[in-house]
């Protein structure tokens, strides 16, 4: 099988189907099927195109990859280890800690109501999640409360003294204006 090369302009959608295409064979017809399963769970599911040719589907993180190989479709969910799979789908990469696959093999049909089902897990878990930039906010909101009662303290710690210099000055002041101008 030749590797689809991104070409200028095309989108990872136009790629994926590209992919397909050329695979001509139940492997591009299972990639095909499973597409139209994530679509139907998730359609605001994002098609990409990454790691010199692999198809994802993201949203809010990524859901899964369309990996094809010679005797296999394997499709790897991103946080597949923390998904619910009551009807045991997962079948690959099951030792890992993050990463579930499912490996579909030539004539395999798999459940689609349960895939779907995984989908919309995964899309939750990854929504239920907050982003890196949320998390660089939270901790930057975090710093600021930390660090206001230490400026408080300082605050509080400096004011007495600053009335106290204050309070000085002037008393020394009107002590000046009230003695007599010697000659």
């Amino acid at each position: 099988m030749k590797k689809s090369g991104a070409g200028p302009g095309q989108s990872a959608s136009e790629l994926i189907s590209k992919r397909i295409a050329e695979l001509g064979d139940w492997r591009g017809d299972t990639l095909s099927r499973m597409r139209k399963l994530i679509k139907e769970a998730e359609p605001h599911a994002v098609e990409e195109w990454k790691w010199m040719g692999t198809p994802i589907w993201s949203l809010d993180g990524i859901i899964t990859t369309g990996e094809s190989y010679k005797q296999v479709v394997k499709l790897t969910f991103a946080k597949g280890a923390f998904l619910k799979d009551p009807t045991r789908l997962f079948n690959s990469s099951l030792e890992g800690n993050l990463r579930r696959a499912i490996d579909i093999h030539e004539g395999e049909v798999i459940d689609a109501a349960a895939f779907k089902a995984l989908v919309r897990e995964a899309v939750a878990l990854n929504q239920s999640k907050p982003s890196k930039a949320s998390k660089a906010a939270a901790k930057s909101a975090l710093k600021t409360v930390k660090s206001a009662p230490k400026a408080a303290k300082a605050t509080t710690k400096s004011a007495p003294k600053t009335a106290m210099a204050r309070s000085k000055t002037v008393k020394k002041a009107s002590q000046a204006s009230s003695k007599p101008a010697k000659s």
